[in-house]
């Protein structure tokens, strides 16, 4: 168990928190690109409120919500021109639908039409603005210390060969419960394994035969870019790829799964203490010639089924069932941790670890500062994962929340899946 103080400095994120200080050392997702147009979304990032839009001539701005005139949400607002005759030619900004000032992408006030022509006053007047970057089909926002570190080029946000989409929802808990679930694989066999089977009986459907297999020995290494996951099943020995080879928890927020030309990324990016957008950025690479996509598709994962209550009738909805049903914050002063929870002791240590690192003036881990070695991070992962990559598509296919990909048929086409196109999930239990 934790004491609540500690408890406290490992889940706040706003400012001035010692853990809102670690995070805002990294970049984070902030939207899909397809989403990000000329009319502005408003978005909360690591506990403050911005505003997200992009200009006629493609560039992408974030500023704060407030407009600095009269605090107006500037998500009361749309992309325009500057009108005066001196900023004639220059580059489309944010204007505020209260009073119509304009703020170009750095922030700055370009016009501000109730003042005198010959008025200097929005020369002095600037909105908070932050960097950001597209990469993959989602842009990243940084909201920390100059100088800004790289926006990390991950392997699967980069590679040229593969077909993406991206799924997303917002979760009412704490992210740092989330990322503990990602180094808790005994869960596995029990939550998506024997509980599943529960439900999937009532319904009549048939339950899993990977899931359920006991975990006979795991481990949780430290290294360069995390927690290196590892694991042996029933059935399996030290020679499998799930023990030689393992996958990571990529600090501070993300968990690299895949096998079978499917390869994912879930990022819990943290909207504030209590709230969190996940993301899964999910990557399908059927080999050979693969189409060009133009655009990456992004859809919105359901959370309730029409009774309201949560989806529990595929793995990622059991999961977000167990994280929510936590608390907005997960009381781990009351909690009992076992011998079986040593992933998630590691998990902890590592991020008082690297809170302390940010206290002390250092990078913490997972900061990229070398374009050279930025070119492509190739992370591990097991490519022949539960024993076949095979096995594991049909499993991840079946039971995972790929079903509301807007492209998972077209994708099932080019693998030659063609008995699991078409197919439905079970009906909500």
């Amino acid at each position: 168990m934790l004491k609540p103080e500690l408890n406290r400095r490992l889940t706040q994120v706003g400012p001035g928190t010692p853990g809102g200080d670690l995070l805002r050392r990294y970049w984070w997702p902030i939207a899909p690109s397809v989403d990000v147009g000329p009319e502005p979304l408003e978005r909360r990032l690591l506990g403050e409120d911005l505003v997200l839009f992009r200009t006629r001539e493609g560039d992408v701005g974030l500023l704060e919500r407030q407009c600095p005139h009269r605090s107006t949400s500037l998500g009361l607002g749309y992309v325009d021109q500057p009108r005066t005759p001196e900023a004639a030619g220059s580059p489309s900004g944010l204007r505020c639908g209260y009073h119509g000032w304009l703020f170009g992408t750095d922030g700055r006030c370009l016009e501000q039409p109730g003042e005198s022509a010959d008025s200097t006053f929005k020369d002095r007047i600037r909105a908070q603005s932050y960097r950001v970057q597209e990469l993959g089909g989602l842009v990243f926002a940084y909201l920390g210390p100059e100088p800004a570190p790289l926006l990390p080029r991950y392997d699967l946000f980069v590679w040229d060969d593969v077909w993406r989409d991206i799924g997303h929802a917002e979760l009412p808990c704490n992210f740092l419960q989330i990322m503990e679930n990602s180094v808790d694989p005994h869960h596995v066999e029990w939550l998506h394994g024997r509980y599943d089977a529960f439900l999937r009986e009532l319904s009549g459907a048939p339950a899993s035969e990977v899931l359920t297999k006991k975990h006979l020995k795991v481990a949780f290494d430290v290294f360069e870019h995390g927690i290196l996951k590892r694991r042996v099943l029933e059935g399996q020995t030290e020679d499998d790829e799930d023990w030689k080879v393992g996958h990571p928890l990529v600090f501070p927020s993300m968990l690299r799964i895949g096998g079978g030309g499917l390869n994912f990324f879930q990022i819990r990016v943290p909207i504030d203490d209590e709230n969190t957008w996940h993301v899964w950025y999910q990557t399908y690479q059927p080999g050979g010639s693969v189409p060009p996509q133009e655009t990456v598709p992004a859809y919105e994962v359901p959370l309730y089924d029409s009774r309201g209550k949560l989806l529990r009738d595929y793995v990622d909805g059991q999961d977000i069932t167990a994280w929510v049903t936590q608390g907005r914050i997960t009381p781990r002063e009351r909690e009992h941790l076992g011998s079986s929870d040593v992933g998630v002791i590691a998990l902890r240590r590592l991020f008082a670890e690297q809170i302390d690192r940010v206290a002390a003036g250092e990078d913490p881990l997972c900061t990229y500062r070398d374009e050279t070695t930025n070119q492509v991070i190739t992370l591990p992962q097991e490519k022949e994962k539960f024993g076949g990559g095979d096995a594991f598509r049909r499993e991840f296919l079946l039971h995972g929340q790929t079903r509301y990909s807007p492209i998972l048929h077209d994708v099932l086409a080019l693998f030659g899946d063609h008995d699991l196109v078409g197919r439905r999930a079970v009906e909500p239990v």
